[in-house]
């Protein structure tokens, strides 16, 4: 009996109630229930040999109604796994109440084997009450074959039922413990499913942001300045548009790449866009000559960093010069132009880029600084893997 335990409720050992549940044995489930009925043969092949008359007839239509009722509330728990809904105390009490008085109706014509429908009830009590009822009532049918042979003298103490009944009810016990382990493990699974699928589209909302942002700003000022030179240096406007197209086609590359989940950002690259970039929007660019040996991982968090400072400055610094340097523990971005107030305003929460780079640096154990350059002057940008860096 104690597969029974497919059927047990979540009031009772399966914790809090989830809105779906796993659809245990499909359709055909119920039958699991009607296997363990087999037991009854025996209170079953005492009643049919009772002689023929009003007890035999009772006792065989009170067996058939206690199996019938005992498949129902199987399936009426199995049900509630199902759905994950609670088994209300008070019904469960009156289906077991029920199921106990139609199994002593069998006492004229059965005797003394009336008592194997105790082991049915003990399952079905720990499967459908709150533990401390379930174990009184546990402990309650385990005493009714020791105790009633003192009110019935032609009975004899039936301690291999009592024992049935206890083995009964802690082995369901036991598998319905179990049982709500592994549907504790699904709703585990199930949540870290759809905080995976979250993380991934917070992952690619930050990737399409920083990339499109950098190369929408860079596209834009390359448009600016092909627009003022189209009357005066045709040639050179020219060039520029070519810029453009090869821009737009490589942002358009980039972000397929991201949505594909195969875009990885190479620092050296992000350096060489850099001075596209800052030299287009008309400001001096101070870049390292060659790009320092790094520690491994740390090359994409600071090609991040890179484009998400420089489309900063570009867009809103109004700076003449930017320094961005680069050492193995830190990379640095900074101008001359308005300061943090041009990207951020007073009172305001920082753009999508700088809590997305904020995020990078965290998740590769660096720091993200964002404020006043040295003096108080222009717009800073740091990620630092050095300790105390403010």
């Amino acid at each position: 009996m104690s597969e029974q335990g497919t059927s047990a409720a979540p009031e009772t050992w399966f914790g809090t109630p989830a809105e779906t549940g796993p659809r245990l044995g499909g359709r055909l489930g119920w039958l699991i229930g009607v296997v363990w009925l087999i037991y009854l043969g025996q209170p079953l092949g005492t009643v049919w040999a009772h002689p023929p008359g009003p007890a035999r007839d009772l006792g065989l239509a009170a067996i058939g109604a206690f199996a019938a009722g005992y498949v129902a509330l199987f399936v009426w728990l199995r049900r509630a796994v199902w759905m994950r809904r609670r088994i209300p105390p008070l019904r469960a009490s009156a289906a077991l109440i029920g199921l106990f008085a139609i199994g002593t109706l069998t006492i004229p014509a059965a005797g003394g084997d009336w008592l194997v429908t105790l082991v049915y009830l003990s399952a079905s009590a720990v499967l459908t009450l709150p533990a401390r009822p379930a174990l009184l009532v546990v402990a309650a049918l385990a005493a009714v074959p020791l105790i009633t042979p003192h009110f019935i003298p032609a009975w004899e103490p039936e301690t291999g039922v009592a024992l049935s009944v206890l083995l009964a009810g802690f082995a369901v016990f036991g598998f319905t413990r179990l049982l709500d382990r592994q549907l504790r493990l699904i709703d585990a699974q199930q949540e870290i499913r759809r905080l995976a699928v979250a993380e991934e589209r917070a992952r690619t909302a930050r990737d399409l942001h920083d990339i499109l942002g950098h190369s929408l700003t860079v596209i834009t000022v390359k448009a600016e300045l092909a627009g003022r030179l189209i009357e005066v240096d045709p040639a050179r406007a020219a060039a520029e548009v070519a810029d453009l197209e090869r821009l737009a086609r490589r942002a358009l590359a980039d972000v397929r790449s991201t949505v594909g989940a195969y875009r990885e950002v190479d620092l050296a690259a992000e350096l060489a866009n850099a001075r596209t970039a800052l030299r287009a929007a008309g400001i001096e660019a101070e870049l390292p000559a060659a790009v320092p040996t790094l520690p491994p991982g740390r090359g994409e968090l600071f090609a991040w960093a890179v484009r998400e400072g420089v489309t900063n400055v570009v867009r809103h610094s109004r700076a003449r010069h930017c320094l961005i340097r680069v050492a193995p523990d830190e990379l640095e971005v900074r101008d001359d132009g308005r300061g943090p107030a041009a990207v951020a305003p007073a009172g305001s929460r920082p753009g999508h880029g700088l809590l997305g780079l904020r995020e990078r640096a965290e998740q590769a154990g660096a720091r993200l600084v964002v404020g006043r350059g040295p003096g108080g002057v222009g717009f800073r940008l740091l990620v630092s893997y050095r300790e105390g860096v403010r």
